[in-house]
């Protein structure tokens, strides 16, 4: 088999020049997603924390922004390189940890899996997060390796609190070490080096500005978090269907094929768990209780499909080593992979031949259309009176403010209208629309939407001035309704 005369490096070089010749194509038929701009929002004004994750998102799309003059394709193309720097990464800890055919295989399961591809097209917190992760898997392995190091338990601590200042879901790696040093004979001793207990209190230092910033914010992160938690009310069949599909969705994130290795090595090693080494034991501690906590979850409400993908990193290496020993799989393994992969790639443009009748089965749907919307946004701002000082004022869900801040030419600041006052975005954390007094705003309805009275009777006048409209030419319409709000006099949702 061809592939089995590549080494490693050839194989991670060759897919990123592969992924980079891709992006092009992929910027030109899909905008940004509503995360994405979302984010890019949090980047233009910095800061040690946000509504609903921690900074670290922010402050990479702030340094892009900076670097490319507010490109999409440096967005596109930060995807691409956290996720070749990850995937880099997990290479590296299965080399380390089973050598160099295991690695290759690795590399192949991790790579052409549908969630990777989206890993790498898409810069959203799961990109700093999946980095973090795997850079602080084959840190830890090191620290293990080489107790004696004090090197490696800096190293692991700088990677740890990187960690957390990306996403909540960090914060778990710790228990992970904890239960991985209390299940291996070997690894036990490191219960009393002090390397260990201090690379864990060091990292945790990371999260001190934080904390302080919630603290500032009535702990508003922490608040969104528990929100994903909440309990709902019992419905048997919804919970049985999230039950059900759980674990179908995972596997079409990783190919069915794929998922099986991945089960077949997770229950070979379960079954002879007494005989396993540490390295082996290590990939199933950091992924199989994490990842039977996310099914019987599923029992008791939805479960977001991303929410466990880092818990398939440290496996993956094990299920790569189970697979040099099966000769007879890694011929159908290399297929199947590579027929999904392909697929995830070709969709949009198998779909985009179908046109209006392809756009329910259209995977970027979602993604289509935004461009044009900023386009005709901006016609609209050369009309007003006074474009210099008119701000968007958008009603609805925060990722139609996002987007069409990123895409209207000039890229202008956006406001939400949330009419109840309540904080449900970081629009509603940074200083509202009142700071625009005596200001001009463009007011931007979904179809479902009605201009609310107090929104009216905040201005001097507002009057209709056009619609947008994409129908033409997009597989994806998208239509709003916009009035030219004249001269902002008070904001009704401001307490004072």
């Amino acid at each position: 088999m061809v592939f089995s005369r590549w080494t490693v490096w050839q194989v991670l070089v060759g897919l990123a020049l592969i992924r980079l010749a891709y992006l092009p194509w992929f910027c030109g038929i899909a905008d940004l997603a509503g995360d994405e701009a979302y984010y890019w929002e949090w980047g233009r004004r910095l800061d040690w924390g946000y509504y609903s994750k921690p900074p670290m998102i922010g402050w990479l799309m702030g340094g892009i922004g900076r670097w490319s003059g507010n490109a999409e394709w440096a967005v596109r193309l930060a995807a691409l390189g956290f996720g070749t720097a990850s995937l880099g990464l997990l290479t590296l800890l299965a080399r380390r940890q089973f050598g160099p055919v295991a690695a290759r295989w690795t590399l192949l399961l991790a790579a052409l899996a549908p969630g990777n591809v989206a890993l790498n097209l898409f810069f959203t917190i799961d990109a700093p997060l999946v980095l973090f992760w795997s850079a602080a898997l084959w840190a830890f392995w090191q620290a293990v390796s080489h107790s004696q190091r004090w090197g490696a338990w800096a190293l692991l601590c700088g990677v740890l609190g990187l960690g957390y200042l990306s996403k909540q879901m960090m914060l778990v790696f710790p228990v992970g070490m904890l239960l991985f040093v209390l299940l291996d004979g070997q690894a036990r001793r490191l219960l009393r080096h002090p390397g260990f207990w201090l690379c864990v209190l060091g990292s945790l230092l990371f999260l001190i500005p934080v904390l302080w910033w919630n603290q500032e914010h009535a702990w508003i992160t922490l608040q969104h978090t528990q929100h994903h938690f909440s309990s709902q009310p019992f419905e048997l069949w919804a919970r049985l269907k999230d039950f059900l599909l759980f674990p179908l969705v995972q596997a079409a994130m990783l190919s069915p094929v794929s998922a099986v290795v991945l089960v077949g090595a997770v229950v070979h090693g379960l079954r002879h768990w007494r005989k396993l080494a540490a390295n082996e034991r290590y990939a199933l501690v950091f992924s199989v209780p994490a990842l039977l906590v996310f099914l019987v979850l599923a029992l008791r409400q939805h479960v977001i499909p991303n929410w466990p993908a880092v818990h398939y990193l440290a496996v993956l290496p094990l299920a790569g080593e189970w697979l040099v020993r099966r000769v007879n799989w890694q011929r159908p393994v290399v297929i199947s992979a590579v027929l999904f992969a392909v697929l995830s790639y070709s969709a949009p443009l198998l779909v985009g031949m179908l046109g209006q009748d392809g756009g329910r089965l259209d995977p970027v749907r979602r993604l289509r259309g935004w461009a044009e919307v900023g386009q005709q946004m901006g016609r609209l701002i050369e009309q007003v009176p006074r474009p210099e000082e008119t701000f968007l004022l958008v009603l609805g869900h925060r990722d139609p403010a996002s987007l069409l801040a990123f895409y209207t030419p000039g890229q202008p600041q956006a406001f939400r209208w949330q009419p109840d006052g309540k904080i449900t975005s970081q629009y509603e954390i940074w200083p509202s629309a009142g700071s625009r007094l005596g200001d001009d705003a463009l007011i931007v309805l979904p179809p479902d939407k009605t201009l609310p009275t107090a929104l009216k009777r905040a201005f001097s006048m507002v009057t209709p001035v056009g619609e947008i409209d994409t129908e033409a030419g997009a597989l994806q319409r998208r239509r709003f309704t916009v009035y030219l709000g004249k001269t902002l006099q008070h904001w009704p949702l401001d307490k004072n």
